[in-house]
């Protein structure tokens, strides 16, 4: 178990999601709704594009704690709320996500991580949180 403080804040990771992670993702989990894959079917939903699967850019986001854990059976839980969605064009660059992590509370063997999602300029996540096991 990792030892930490409040205030403590963990290394970035940045994460590009291209199109084809988008097909990959969706025959993983079922999730072939079309505003994952269509332009067209985004537009005609008011969406600036093809966006991201939500729980694909959540499992994504929490990568920045468990990463950092020895084991990841250290987080025992781990909420977000989706603000913006992140929109991933039809080229080789794709959309680039940047995580970050902080310690906020730390109590009892637990410590709480806020995490934030950065697409651009915009936050794509709010009040993400990991609590995981501390010593």
């Amino acid at each position: 178990m990792k030892t930490v403080e409040a205030g403590f804040e963990l290394p970035p990771l940045t994460v590009t999601f291209r199109r084809e992670d988008l097909v990959r993702y969706a025959g993983a989990s079922g999730d072939f709704n079309p505003i994952h894959w269509s332009d067209r079917m985004a537009g005609a939903l008011g969406l600036p594009g093809v966006i991201a699967h939500g729980m694909l850019t959540m499992a994504t986001a929490v990568r920045v704690v468990t990463d950092w854990l020895d084991d990841p059976a250290d987080l025992v839980e781990y909420g977000v709320r989706f603000t913006k969605p992140v929109v991933v064009p039809d080229d080789d660059k794709g959309a680039s996500v940047t995580f970050s992590a902080k310690a906020d509370k730390v109590a009892d063997g637990l410590a709480e991580f806020d995490i934030t999602a950065i697409a651009g300029e915009e936050k794509v996540l709010g009040r993400a949180r990991a609590v995981v096991r501390v010593s």
